[in-house]
């Protein structure tokens, strides 16, 4: 029997590593390897929601944070949305992140949990949490893209994982791209590797929150128009 769509992200997830050399002051967070929890919740999540063969279409972020997948395993989702929402307590870690907020939110509306998942894969490019240390020797959270030598240590990995998302199962003819900068790397990739269609952008959660709190509701509106665009949803 062939494996399901959960099944191959887990073994994926289980499997990520990375080892080569990143500029001073970048480092690379593994949940999976450092919280067995990690592992043990994102499994339940894959189970719940993708024990099927469906192809999905895919939603792309930049990179975990450390306070949602970072900790959970699960992209755009804290500890706070994945008990209230997703059903899965976890114990070891309690976290709150306004991506997760947003990203959240519009899956309510979109119709819930279970229908959003059923039709999309989100993950990102590179798969795991970057932090740099800032002049005051503290670790913050880091987007690939933030510094030129950081790109240029994680391009290749960044193409290899795509390949392996698209692997799972996903229709290639079209994805997401979550924030516009983001979208201006995912094309370099894609121009350079050939692995999608068409890239339609969307505002990034994190900005939306955190910029256009009052707005809130035009942007989960032109989420769900934009999502359903291809896919028939009335």
């Amino acid at each position: 029997m062939s494996a399901t769509f959960g099944e191959k992200v887990i073994a994926f997830n289980n499997a990520l590593e990375f080892t080569d050399a990143l500029p001073n002051d970048f480092q690379v967070l593994n949940p999976f390897l450092e919280n067995p929890e990690t592992s043990v919740v994102m499994e339940k999540f894959y189970k719940n929601f993708y024990n099927d063969s469906l192809v999905r279409k895919f939603i792309v972020g930049i990179n975990p944070s450390r306070h949602g997948a970072g900790v959970t395993g699960v992209p755009f989702t804290d500890t706070k949305r994945l008990e209230s929402v997703c059903g899965i307590e976890m114990h070891s870690a309690h976290t709150h992140e306004i991506s997760s907020v947003f990203m959240y939110d519009m899956i309510s509306e979109f119709g819930g949990a279970m229908e959003f998942y059923k039709q999309f894969y989100v993950n990102s490019p590179f798969p795991l949490a970057i932090v740099r240390k800032n002049a005051a020797g503290k670790w913050l959270n880091a987007n690939y893209y933030d510094d030129p030598e950081l790109f240029k240590s994680v391009k290749e990995y960044m193409i290899l994982t795509l390949r392996n998302h698209i692997s799972l199962g996903l229709d290639t003819s079209e994805i997401y791209v979550l924030g516009k900068k983001n979208a201006k790397f995912i094309k370099k990739l894609n121009d350079e590797a050939n692995l999608f269609g068409h890239l339609k952008v969307l505002e990034h959660p994190r900005y939306i929150q955190q910029y256009k709190s009052k707005e809130k509701q035009l942007y989960i509106d032109k989420y769900i128009l934009t999502l359903n665009n291809e896919i028939g949803n009335p």
